[in-house]
Parts: structure tokens; C-alpha cells; sequence
């Protein structure tokens, strides 16, 4: 990792604002986008646009980044204005436009915050953009919104904030109060701390102001001495000094280095490291205070929840190895089997508490798409309406944040390739106003989204075509289900649009999409009709650190098969056994004719269970598809926790040969988790 480059995990008042202002501007972008809808906006909602830019004004120049600042005032001043004269005539569409230009801005200044680099964007064309816009609505070209304040207003020099500015000016100062004002002691702390928030470093005389009891008659007789350093001017800290109201004189200065003769005391203590770092306007504390009995909700760093995730897992593995420790065995231990069984009832709740505290909303992810719906629909010239679905369905944390890119990619698939112009849909008969469709639901341990839209479709033939131009068939197109002609589209390198545009025909993306979904131990599929539209159907396990997984031994090795993909299990005579043409074993159940795969053939395993008679059946389905798996046996129902495999391994063990992780045993061995996708797709 770059030395120089700052995290934002090491600023917890810089995290808490680039975490605040994310949620505002997202919040921002769905007030407006549903005010172009209903091409009409209520008070209520001017109000709310005006207090979210006030917020990030307010925030951001506490923070001193000026620019996000200044462009939340301009933005800020139109919706005072609008609030203010409510029978201005505005133009909805063009206001929205303007704003989420804005909004862009603030996004792209916070980006480069979250990687630690300078926020030096330039926003004086935008602030202009508003002032005309002002101008325009109220008439007026020398227009000037003024509103009273009697905030005084503060700041925090965050460490981001040093690293990334050089112009750092040393103070020295000498204060004297007035005589007889009495508590000079005190009065000196109040000036300490109210510098402390500005300040990169401090040093004071005398140094304990509240315990020493001989401070006070100290700086009576010789004043209150001061050295430090801010990014402040000179009149920003004279001004901070002075409300100390008791002040007789003020000494201040500004020095290259700090007088070497003062007998100075670093102060730099943790405390002030700690104290500096609460820096908040007076009206942001009262709020706190005033609410502080009623918060029943807490923001936790996500690497925390990561963290206990990991710990909670490692319980779960040594309370197995415990239980089922080989030391134990041939012993009559009821008392232990009782304390054994409350243990495994309070893991398995700590677990489930776990596993829900990260979970959180897809509507994350989904909310965002109505600005790509919107923003599309007027490039494209395009009237198309995002329905959104199931957005209170709930994902894993880790998820959540890999789906983002995905799901945005298949919405500008819809909207570019899927959705006709809207003379064509006059043409064809349909409506006029396109529609693309999110959707999510749960559903036994799975959750399953779908990105559908009412478009041209999928024209099988010509997929072909084009896969055929380049050189993307490995079987003969006779030979191919609808399922695998629409897998074609996930290809690298395949496109079906003749022309480079600003959203597609690069011939990249939707390898990248299903690369990302089977990232987190997901599945995408296509289904279509022609001029009915295109369904992309998405299915993503609800987490990825602990599944409940059936334990199966081959030989001597056990393997474990998530029970999510587990239909059945049974015994099988030979009589039952069906050889085709290729001499592929196959077995029927209920009318049904399904491959049969003996996993120690499938991991060249020795094993004395080679009659199938000897051996377990069990069936399972991935991707649509159901085949049987041959074992040894069924060694019973674990919950395991999914580890990566080594990086030494996983350089020849891939998701394509069949093995999708590992985890540890109660026994302290290792145990491959199957990938059925992987064993299916390398052997049919």
C-alpha cells in the first residue's frame, strides 16, 4: 500500500462525513427523480431538498472542502429562493438536471476523498450554472440570497486534510486576563479548547491547567503562553481566541518556528488527539444531546462485522472439534452432552444474530438504478419507467457491494439493446412507454433477482450468427438448448450491436457480469421471447461465511455439498441402472431419466465401494440442471464455514473442476465444498 496515500479508516469524523453525504446525495437523487416523474414537487419536498444541501454545506465546510461547500450554497440559495416565492414558474426537468450535475460533483469530490486524494475539483462553472439558473426563475441578474446566521462557524482539520495541504501557519501567542476575573486557570483551558479544533499541534504553559493548583496564581503573574500550528489565518484564530471574553490583552503572532527559550511542555496528548477529532458546529451538538436517549440505531465499519463474522466462524468450528473430539469417545457423558447441546443452541443464535446484523436491504442497490434509468431514458431519447420490486429483500453486506456494477450493466443492456425506439413500439402495436422491471425474493437460502424488460428480445438465430463469426461455438447449434443459445451473450467478446455507442457494442460486459454474480457464488441465466422482452434471472446465496452443507465421504476423503443444492438422496439397485449409447450411467426416477456421476471417478479417488448398490445417491440441481452424484456414504448435516482454498491450491483447483472452497471438520481435517455448477458443466 502507498505510504502516502490516507485512509478514511483512520478519521472516524472523516468517514462519518463521506458516509453521511453519500446517503444524502442518494437521497437527493430519489426526491428528484420522482419530482420529474410526477412533473410536479410539494412543498414538503423543497423543504427536504433545501435542508439535505444545507446539511452538506454546513458539513462540508466544517470539513474545509470549500468546493463541495460552495456548490451546495449555490444549490442551496435556488431552493431558498423557490421555498420563498412559491409562485415561481419553474421548469421541472431542466431544475433536476442542473441539481443532479451538481449532485455528480459532490459524488465524484467524495470518491477521491475515500481513496485519499486530494478533492481539488473545480467548481466555479457549476456555482455559475446556479446563479443564472437564479437569475433566470427570479429575474433578476444582481439577485443575491441573504439569510441571517448565528452559528458561528467551526472546523475540523483532519488528518486527510494536513497530508493533502502544505500552507500550515505556526501561532505563537500570550494572553492576560482581566484582573480579579478569577478562575484564570480555566479560562485558559476554555481557549485550549477551543483551538484545539483547528489545530495540527499545540503547546501550552503551564501544561495541567485543571489539576495544578498553582496554574492559576501562574498566569496571573506571568500570562498564558501558547505555540501552535493550523491551516487557519491569522484572523480566523484571533477571532477564536477572543471568545474568552475576559481577555485584558492578546499577544499574537505569527513565527517561522516556535521561541526555542519557552520552557514548553508537549500537549499534545491523546486526549486532545481524541477531542480534536469531535469537532462539530454548536447546533449539531445540541441535536446530539437532545436525541442521545432516544438512538436505537448505530453505523459499525463493515471490516468490524467482517471481523466478528470471522471470529463467530472460528467458534463454530472449535465448538465441532470440541463435541466431537475422538478423546471422548466409548464415554457415557450425559451432564457433558447436555452442556454440549445448550452450547450448540447459544452458537447457533450467536450465528443467526451475526448473520442479520449483516444483512441489509438490495434496495442499496436497487435505488440507484433509477438514476440510470432516467439519465438513459433522455440520452437515448427514450421513454422507458423503472419498476422496482422486492427492494426490501435482504442480502449479505459483502454481497450487496458486488452487485452494484452487475445489476447496473444488465439495466443499460435493457434500456440500449432491449428496449425498441419508441416508433418502432407505435409500430409493433405496443405501448409507447417502455418498461424495465427489479425484482427480488428469498427463497430457501437463495434470493432470486430479475432484470426484465419489455422489449425486441433475443433473436436466437442471430445470436448464433454472431457467435459463429467469432469462432464462440465448441458444440454443433443442432446440439443447443434455448438456455445455452442466451448463455452465448456471457462470452467474452460477443455483441450483437453493429455500432459503438456510449453504453454499448465494445464487445465487453456481460463476461464481466456473470464473472461478478459467480464471484460471490451466484448463477445468471436468460430466458426470452421475441418482441415480449428478455428476463435475466440472477440467483446469489443470502451469504457466503456459513452454510449448512451435508458431509459425504468418497474413499478416505469427505466432501461437503451445500444443502441448497441438495433435492434427494437414496439407495439404488443395479437393476436400475440405464447405460445410453455412450455407456453413460443414467437412473429414472419418476418418469425422469438423470446422469449419474460417480465423484470417485470424478477426483480419481480409491474407494472399496464400487458396486453401486454399496455406495449413496445424491441428487442435486445447479443452474437449472439435475444430476446424481455416487458416494460412499452420508455422513450427516453439518453447518460449515466457507473458507477460501490456498492460493497455492487454488492456482490448479478452479471453480470449473468442481471444488468451490474448503473448510475444517470437528475432527481437525479438512473437507473440499463442492461446487455442483462446476462438477455439472465439466461433465455435461
Amino acid at each position: 500500500m502507498d505510504e502516502n496515500k490516507f485512509s478514511i479508516t483512520n478519521d472516524p469524523m472523516l468517514e462519518m462525513f463521506v458516509f453521511e453525504t453519500l446517503n444524502l446525495t442518494q437521497q437527493l437523487e430519489e426526491i428528484l427523480i420522482k419530482v420529474e416523474k410526477n412533473s410536479s414537487v410539494s412543498p414538503d419536498e423543497i423543504n427536504e431538498i433545501f435542508r439535505i444541501m444545507h446539511t452538506i454545506k454546513g458539513s462540508a465546510a466544517m470539513m474545509m472542502f470549500s468546493n463541495i461547500s460552495k456548490l451546495a450554497h449555490g444549490v442551496e440559495d435556488v431552493f431558498y429562493y423557490i421555498r420563498e416565492n412559491k409562485e415561481v414558474s419553474i421548469d421541472l426537468s431542466d431544475l433536476s438536471d442542473k441539481v443532479l450535475e451538481a449532485v455528480d460533483f459532490i459524488k465524484e469530490e467524495i470518491a477521491k476523498i475515500k481513496e485519499g486524494i486530494k478533492a481539488d475539483g473545480e467548481e466555479e462553472k457549476l456555482v455559475e450554472v446556479m446563479k443564472l439558473y437564479l437569475a433566470d426563475i427570479s429575474g433578476n441578474p444582481s439577485i443575491e440570497i441573504k439569510r441571517e446566521s448565528t452559528n458561528k462557524q467551526t472546523y475540523y482539520i483532519s488528518q486527510y486534510e494536513i497530508k493533502s495541504e502544505e500552507n500550515i501557519h505556526k501561532y505563537s501567542a500570550k494572553v492576560f486576563f482581566e484582573s480579579d476575573c478569577q478562575m484564570e486557570n480555566i479560562r485558559a483551558y476554555t481557549i485550549v479548547h477551543n483551538l484545539e479544533t483547528i489545530c495540527k499541534e499545540m503547546f501550552y504553559v503551564p501544561n495541567n491547567l485543571i489539576e495544578d493548583n498553582e496554574s492559576e496564581q501562574y498566569i496571573v503573574e506571568n500570562g498564558f503562553t501558547l505555540n501552535f500550528s493550523t491551516l487557519n489565518d491569522y484572523k480566523q484564530v484571533k477571532e477564536i481566541i477572543e471568545q474568552e471574553v475576559f481577555i485584558k490583552t492578546l499577544e499574537l503572532k505569527e513565527v517561522d518556528e516556535y521561541d526555542e527559550q519557552l520552557n514548553l511542555i508537549a500537549t499534545k496528548t491523546e486526549e486532545l488527539k481524541n477531542t480534536s477529532k469531535i469537532c462539530m458546529s454548536e447546533v449539531v451538538k445540541e441535536e446530539i444531546e437532545t436525541s442521545s436517549t432516544k438512538q436505537n440505531i448505530i453505523s459499525v465499519n463493515v471490516a468490524r462485522l467482517d471481523k466478528l463474522m470471522d471470529m463467530v466462524g472460528e467458534i463454530v468450528i472449535t465448538e465441532s472439534m470440541v463435541i466431537k473430539n475422538k478423546d471422548l469417545e466409548g464415554l457415557t457423558l450425559h451432564n457433558f452432552n447436555k452442556a454440549a447441546i445448550q452450547l450448540r443452541k447459544l452458537t447457533d443464535e450467536l450465528q443467526d444474530i451475526v448473520m442479520t446484523i449483516r444483512m441489509v436491504p438490495i434496495s442499496m442497490v436497487f435505488s440507484k438504478m433509477n438514476r440510470i434509468v432516467r439519465d438513459m431514458s433522455k440520452k437515448l431519447r427514450k421513454n422507458v419507467e423503472l419498476e422496482i420490486i422486492g427492494e426490501e429483500t435482504e442480502v449479505d453486506k459483502n454481497i450487496i457491494d458486488n452487485l452494484s456494477d452487475p445489476i447496473m450493466h444488465l439495466i443499460r443492456n435493457c434500456m440500449d439493446h432491449g428496449i425498441e425506439e419508441q416508433t418502432e413500439r407505435i409500430r409493433k402495436g405496443k405501448q409507447q412507454k417502455g418498461k424495465v422491471t427489479l425484482s427480488a425474493q428469498s427463497n430457501s437460502g437463495e434470493v432470486l433477482i430479475k432484470v426484465i424488460d419489455n422489449g425486441k428480445g433475443l433473436d436466437k438465430q442471430r445470436i448464433i450468427s454472431k457467435a459463429k463469426e467469432n469462432g464462440l461455438l465448441t458444440k454443433d447449434e443442432i446440439e443447443l438448448t434455448e438456455r445455452e443459445i442466451f448463455g452465448l451473450i456471457f462470452l467474452p467478446g460477443f455483441s450483437t450491436k453493429d455500432e459503438v455507442t456510449e453504453f454499448s457494442g465494445r464487445g465487453v460486459g456481460m463476461d464481466v457480469v456473470k464473472k461478478s454474480i459467480e464471484k460471490v457464488g451466484g448463477v445468471v441465466f436468460v430466458e426470452s421471447t421475441i418482441d415480449v422482452g428478455t428476463t435475466i434471472n440472477i440467483k446469489i446465496p443470502l451469504t457466503l461465511a456459513i452454510v449448512d452443507g451435508m458431509e459425504i465421504s468418497v474413499g478416505n476423503s469427505v466432501y461437503t455439498i451445500p444443502i441448497t443444492s441438495i433435492k434427494e438422496s437414496f439407495k439404488m439397485n443395479e437393476k436400475d441402472l440405464i447405460l445410453d449409447t455412450d455407456d453413460n450411467e443414467m437412473v429414472m426416477v419418476r418418469g425422469k431419466c438423470y446422469p449419474i456421476i460417480r465423484l470417485h471417478k470424478l477426483f480419481e479417488i480409491n474407494t472399496q465401494k464400487i458396486n453401486i448398490e454399496d455406495g449413496i445417491i445424491v441428487m442435486v440441481e445447479a443452474d437449472n440442471k439435475i444430476v446424481c452424484l455416487y458416494a460412499d456414504a452420508l455422513l450427516g448435516e453439518q453447518q460449515v464455514v466457507v473458507k477460501p482454498l490456498p492460493p497455492y491450491l487454488s492456482r490448479y483447483i478452479t471453480k470449473g473442476s468442481g471444488i468451490g472452497g474448503c473448510t475444517i471438520l470437528g475432527d481437525g481435517n479438512i473437507s473440499l465444498i463442492l461446487d455442483i455448477t462446476g462438477i455439472i458443466n465439466r461433465v455435461m
